[in-house]
């Protein structure tokens, strides 16, 4: 399993130890809720009655079915694995650590506090700066999203930002030129009911 692990990372472009990458699977893992074999148990008989009317099925999980933690596990390991350190994100666009510090606290840039400092997602960077316009989304993106809930959106395509008539990711927009009010105008919407 290691030569395929390592084939597989190789092959994404992610530089890491296959253990260290495991690790930060288990750490993933540890950290998202257990299934719940009985997922009824979480409504009342009312409530079940009306996410049945709808068509919600709350049977338990079945034996053949794939945990659906398991695509949240790894995406929060690659998202992890892939982070620049403030000293990374400051030799990349060429300035001291305390300014890379200076723009999280600006939301001109965004990261997430772990155990050995802060950790920027490697999306908001190009080869040798920031993606344009970023300061500006990410000023409208509401506080309370976390790091990992601003990259799916940053990096999933989106209707309302047509490229050459097909959608784009908010990354891919601000990178072609595009108007990043557009873009801050989604963003401000993340963790609000569709």
């Amino acid at each position: 399993m290691t030569v395929a692990l390592e084939t597989v990372l190789a092959r994404a472009g992610l530089k890491v130890d296959t253990a260290e990458f495991l690790a930060l699977v288990e750490q993933a893992a540890k950290r998202l809720s257990p299934g719940d074999p009985e997922p009824a148990h979480y409504f009342s008989v009312e409530q079940r009655e009306v996410l049945a009317d709808v068509g919600l099925d709350l049977s338990a999980q079945g034996e053949a079915e794939t945990d659906p933690r398991v695509a949240a596990v790894a995406t929060q390991a690659v998202f992890a694995d892939s982070a620049l350190t403030v000293t990374e994100a400051a030799r990349r666009l060429g300035v001291d650590d305390s300014r890379i510090r200076h723009r999280l606290k600006q939301h001109r840039l965004t990261g997430w506090k772990g155990h050995g400092g802060w950790r920027l997602p490697a999306w908001q960077f190009t080869a040798d700066g920031v993606v344009p316009g970023l300061d500006v989304v990410l000023r409208a993106a509401p506080e309370d999203q976390p790091a990992l809930v601003v990259a799916g959106f940053m990096t999933t395509p989106q209707d309302d930002l047509l490229i050459h008539d097909t959608p784009a990711t908010p990354r891919n927009w601000l990178l072609a030129g595009g108007d990043p009010t557009r873009v801050a105008e989604l963003a401000a919407t993340l963790g609000t009911p569709a």
